[in-house]
């Protein structure tokens, strides 16, 4: 278990690296050579010209003037300059929505960590009860915690044998004035455990406003982004799935018959997705020409045996309509008296769209989604094995028993320092490296239709897996291994006891995880250390044109499916903690603040989302914070049961209860803006259309939208599913024969 001189010193540590990283960016993003590798998202824009055509020599390179380094932490106050609504036409709703979430964490737990240093700190404080408990491993953050409060059940048994011991030794001042004391005393105690329910209570509400608000806020914003977006082919159109095969017609025949007969006023066009469909940019024409000319033609032909060969075409289509209205009715109406067919959803934007799996039918997706979650529960379970085994090693008695002729190095003070501060930390991050990769696998073997509906899965698994594993798993864990000989020479009854003390203890394992992953491991991420040398590397030995240069830049993208998993956790561990341990607060709230900025400067200059949403993910994010309310008050209640103060747990009954009823309400009052669209609106946003662009040519526009990105551009290909406008026949054709 780490003390105060250990966690001082992995502070230190990770305070320094993070500051080591911050310089090594600010030093990088001055060099003209670097330029696009800290600044993509205004190259592709074609805003930002490279400042190597300027200048001669090595000012081409490096940047010689002195001046620009003095400021080298300008970039901050430059990341906060930029208004929001400005930010939000930069950038798009989704990333405005998710730098949102950090300064949600600020102003959650920002007042929380107020209250408890100025009511709950001082009343752990004086609580003076682990020093009288023996064989039980603690620090000075633990005396700061809930476990330093008295146990009820003793003070309550010397209340009741105190008259006894006073009549016999027939002192009547100590039966006035000891029995005096110990009502007092034990009184005192009581009112202890009752600062902690009351300041539950207050912390609890606090959380409900602010999350109402916030709610509120982003399904506003979500509305007006709505409303005063540009036109996009998403608004007209619905994916339909599961499109029943019919004997007589083709799959684009048999959708435009449909749709002909049940929307003959507002369907407008349908394109049909492709399956099996492979294609490859080339470029570099100047010095490859003759290959190009090889790889067109090779290209055209397997084009040309996609688009003649029916079992290509999947039963999935994209359905264009006239108006917005006409979608959105479309997109929210059920079209048959079978569930399982004629399935409609709003379609993702065009960049949004998964097309592997357009085509699964309905059947195999019930079955991959039962053996996906089945494969995560085992994922989930077996996964508590290696990290109880890393966090048993990620001690000094661990560590000593596998390589003992490390112990004398190990009992120095600082390596020892280093270890119990540390490693626990690092470790745990290694182990979680790859698990976001494995997760996106299983929610693609599921079957969703969009990169969105991808990343918010992928984002629930991982939630999940933190919980479970990092959190509940590093308690659990933890808790055994560091109190092993203590549960061994105890009587069985003391054991839930032992348990109920020791999980405030775990504060300073995730202290230096906290510092490891939310400092250090923040301040990597604005520092691209991996995307600059793949860029040089590129631009080295691929780059030939100005095309390939652009290519070789890797703006990334904010991936939600691991990020926002990862901030859960640092809302769950500071709402489980404000009311034990309110020493990690501060190191959670240093998290939030210093990931606003960066991850404000890299949406600003660097990431370049793959899509746009409007903000879909929040009710999501919005439900796994009441997760981690509601655990964190289940906890509470466990640990005031070890206390044997039987009120506790009934007078906290009622949060759990208030919690999922305001999770209730939230998602009635405002989950609707972020699954639907109103008639009025999409209505509204169709009159203002056709009075301000009468002229406008909707096929057109929707020509192309949803043609698999291959065939995108292709003067040969004219889009042979697309229907011709028939407006004024009243007949719909068909090769039924009946």
């Amino acid at each position: 278990m780490a003390n105060l001189r250990e966690i001082s010193v992995s502070a230190a540590l990770n305070l320094l690296s993070a500051f080591a990283f911050l310089v090594a960016f600010a030093i990088l993003r001055l060099q003209p050579i670097n330029d696009r590798v800290y600044f993509p998202k205004w190259y592709r824009r074609g805003i930002r010209n490279s400042p190597r055509r300027s200048g001669v020599c090595v000012t081409r390179f490096v940047n010689l003037d002195w001046r620009t380094y003095i400021k080298f932490l300008n970039w901050m106050p430059a990341a906060l300059r930029m208004p929001e609504l400005e930010l939000i036409d930069h950038a798009g709703l989704d990333s405005v929505v998710y730098i949102r979430i950090y300064l949600l964490g600020l102003k959650v737990i920002g007042p929380l960590a107020v209250l408890a240093f100025l009511v709950l700190v001082p009343v752990n404080w004086t609580g003076e009860t682990l020093e009288g408990v023996k064989n039980l491993a603690y620090n000075d953050i633990d005396k700061l915690s809930i476990s330093n409060v008295p146990d009820g059940s003793k003070s309550s048994e010397e209340l009741l044998h105190l008259p006894e011991y006073c009549y016999t030794v027939k002192f009547s001042f100590c039966t006035k004035y000891l029995f005096r004391f110990s009502v007092m005393r034990f009184q005192f105690i009581l009112f202890r455990f009752w600062v902690h329910i009351v300041m539950s209570y207050v912390f609890a509400l606090w959380t409900f406003y602010v999350l109402y608000v916030e709610y509120k806020e982003v399904a506003a914003m979500r509305l007006r982004y709505l409303a005063s977006e540009n036109r996009r082919p998403d608004q007209f159109t619905v994916l339909v799935r599961n499109v029943p095969p019919d004997p007589d017609e083709t799959v684009s025949e048999h959708i435009e018959h449909f749709f002909r007969v049940n929307h003959p006023d507002s369907y407008l066009t349908h394109q049909t997705g492709f399956g099996g469909v492979v294609g490859t940019k080339v470029d570099a024409i100047d010095y490859y020409s003759s290959e190009i000319q090889k790889l067109s033609e090779a290209e055209a032909l397997e084009r040309e045996k996609v688009l003649s060969d029916p079992k290509a075409i999947v039963l999935a289509a994209f359905v264009s309509f006239k108006s917005r209205w006409a979608a959105a009715v479309c997109a929210q109406t059920q079209f048959s008296h079978n569930p399982t067919i004629w399935l409609t959803e709003w379609a993702p934007e065009p960049r949004d769209v998964y097309w592997r799996n357009l085509a699964i039918p309905y059947f195999d997706l019930t079955i991959r989604r039962l053996l996906m979650a089945i494969a995560l529960f085992f994922l989930i379970f077996f996964f508590m094995i290696p990290i109880a085994f890393v966090q048993s090693l990620a001690n000094i008695e661990g560590i000593e028993k596998v390589f003992p002729f490390l112990t004398p190095l190990i009992e120095t003070k600082s390596v020892r320092s280093f270890i119990q501060g540390f490693l626990p930390g690092i470790v745990l991050k290694i182990f979680l490296i790859l698990l976001p990769t494995i997760l996106m696998m299983m929610s693609k073997v599921e079957g969703f239709s969009s990169r969105s509906s991808l990343d918010r899965r992928s984002a629930g698994k991982y939630h999940l897996f933190l919980l479970v594993n990092v959190f509940l798993g590093s308690i659990i864990t933890g808790t055994a291994f560091q109190q092993l000989k203590t549960f061994l020479h105890q009587p069985p009854t003391e054991i839930p006891k032992t348990v109920g003390e020791s999980i405030p203890m775990k504060a300073t394992f995730f202290i230096t995880y906290i510092m490891v992953d939310g400092w250090a491991g923040i301040a990597a991420e604005i520092l691209r250390l991996v995307p600059l040398v793949i860029f040089h590397l590129k631009n080295m030995f691929l780059v030939k044109t100005e095309q390939d240069r652009e290519e070789a830049m890797d703006p990334g993208c904010l991936n939600f499916a691991t990020y926002e998993p990862k901030i859960q956790l640092y809302f769950l561990l500071g709402l489980v903690y404000s009311a034990v341990t309110p020493v990690l607060l501060p190191f959670v709230i240093i998290f939030f603040a210093f990931s606003y900025v960066v991850f404000r400067h890299q949406v600003i200059n660097v990431y370049d989302q793959r899509y746009e949403s409007g903000g879909s993910f929040w009710p999501d994010v919005h439900r796994r914070l009441l997760i981690g309310l509601l655990i964190s008050q289940l906890l509470l209640m466990g640990l005031l049961s070890t206390k044997n103060i039987e009120k506790s747990t009934i007078a906290l009954l009622p949060l759990p209860v208030l919690t999922i009823w305001f999770h209730v309400y939230c998602k009635g009052r405002f989950q609707s803006a972020f699954v639907r669209f109103s008639l009025q609106d999409a209505m509204t946003k169709d009159t203002l259309e056709r009075a301000t662009e009468p002229n406008l040519n909707l096929r057109a526009y929707l020509k192309d939208a949803y043609v698999h990105p291959v065939f995108k551009g292709r003067s040969h290909f004219e889009s042979p599913l697309l229907v011709p406008d028939e407006e004024n026949n009243t007949l719909v054709l068909t090769r039924r024969s009946s």
